[in-house]
């Protein structure tokens, strides 16, 4: 989940969110840079528009301190 992938990223979650998917794993991701909480951000926001639950499970590590150091983490769903 970096930049060069964020937008089609973006864009195959929100399709699997509008087909009913509520569970995204990412264990298996290999690298992850900041583009990856906004990804997950506007994923989270998708779902709570649509009134869809969502739970983000095998995040990595990375991400986990991403979304910390940018004060966002309480914001995702991550299990």
């Amino acid at each position: 989940m970096v930049i060069a992938t964020a937008a089609e990223l973006r864009e195959a979650g929100e399709a699997a969110l509008l087909s009913g998917v509520s569970v995204v794993d990412l264990t298996d991701v290999a690298e992850a840079d900041s583009s990856a909480v906004a990804v997950l951000l506007a994923w989270t926001r998708i779902a709570g528009e649509r009134g869809k639950p969502l739970a983000i499970v095998g995040v990595p590590q990375s991400v986990r301190s991403l979304a910390s150091l940018y004060g966002v983490a309480d914001l995702l769903p991550l299990a």
